[in-house]
């Protein structure tokens, strides 16, 4: 970086040689990223934690 002419490639210089498909699915990715996360920790992530028997995550497969 000591050169003055040495530029690191910003955000606008490093597409400029993607398809558009890969553009399309870029900004995609970005728009899914930036998407608010469901919460973590539910139900299901306490019964897999605590090891509850597979049958009983899935009330509607009982008999």
């Amino acid at each position: 970086m000591s050169d003055p002419n040495d530029i690191a490639p910003g955000p606008a210089q490093d597409h400029d040689d993607e398809t558009p498909m890969q553009r399309a699915l870029r900004l995609k990715q970005a728009a899914l990223d930036a998407r608010p996360k469901a919460p973590r920790g539910g139900r299901f992530q306490r019964q897999q934690a605590s090891r509850v028997a597979t049958g009983n995550s899935r009330p509607w497969g009982q008999r």
